[in-house]
């Protein structure tokens, strides 16, 4: 880290000497092309380049669809097909309502889901979050479900 030269440390001689030169977002320029954070400034009068576009891709899905597979779990009957594909955008509530659909469940039984044999997820959940943050080595969601009550 190199210092100032020592003559630099001296009182200034006149308060323009003292002022600070004019920050380039504040002079009308547009923002930097460098890497800069959120809180780099409090002064920034426009978002830097990178977290525009970090901005604009969020709430986006890497994939439109994602696979999930379903494995019943002790007596639970198998369903006619394991891996589905399904839109990344759905909310757990609609696997829920796929599993009963297939199952002919009644509307008195109960039917229990869980993600990697761990969790129950809320049904407002989004399969598309659950699946990047859970998905196996094949790129699959591991949705077990259960007639009674598991894991917990």
């Amino acid at each position: 880290m190199a210092f100032p030269p020592s003559n630099a440390m001296a009182s200034p001689s006149s308060e323009s000497d003292a002022l600070p030169t004019v920050s380039p977002v504040l002079d009308g320029r547009g923002s930097p092309d460098l890497p800069l954070t959120m809180s780099a400034s409090t002064v920034l009068m426009a978002l830097p380049h990178d977290a525009t576009a970090a901005l604009a891709a969020a709430g986006g899905f890497p994939q439109e669809k994602v696979k999930v597979r379903f494995r019943p779990v002790g007596a639970a009957p198998p369903l006619p097909v394991e891996v589905v594909t399904v839109n990344s955008g759905w909310r757990f509530d609609a696997a829920v309502s796929y599993v009963r659909k297939k199952l002919r469940v009644q509307d008195t039984e109960s039917v229990f889901l869980y993600v990697n044999n761990t969790f129950a997820p809320a049904l407002d959940e989004v399969i598309g979050n659950l699946w990047m943050c859970f998905k196996d080595s094949n790129n699959q969601l591991n949705i077990s479900y259960s007639m009674t009550p598991a894991f917990g």
